[in-house]
C-alpha cells in the first residue's frame, strides 16, 4: 500500500496538473514495483513560499529577487 506525498509551492498548480501528478506517480509505482493502482495513495501538499526554504532563504524572497534581477 503505498503512500506518495508530493509538496509543491502554492503558485497555482491548476487542478488538471494536480491530476497528472496524481496519475503519474501512481503509474510510476505500478510500473517501476508492480502496485496496485487501486491501493496507492497520492497526496498533494501545497507550501506557501512564505515556508519554503532554499540556501537559507525564503522562496518568496529569492522569487522576489529574481523579478528585481529579470531571472525566471
Amino acid at each position: 500500500m503505498p503512500y506518495i506525498n508530493i509538496q509543491i509551492t502554492r503558485e497555482g498548480a491548476s487542478r488538471e496538473q494536480k491530476a497528472q501528478l496524481i496519475r503519474g506517480a501512481t503509474d510510476l509505482v505500478v510500473q517501476v514495483l508492480g502496485k496496485n493502482p487501486a491501493t496507492t495513495f497520492v497526496v498533494i501538499e501545497e507550501v506557501d513560499t512564505d515556508h519554503w526554504g532554499i540556501a537559507g532563504e525564503t522562496v518568496t524572497v529569492l522569487r522576489e529577487r529574481a523579478k528585481k534581477e529579470g531571472v525566471q
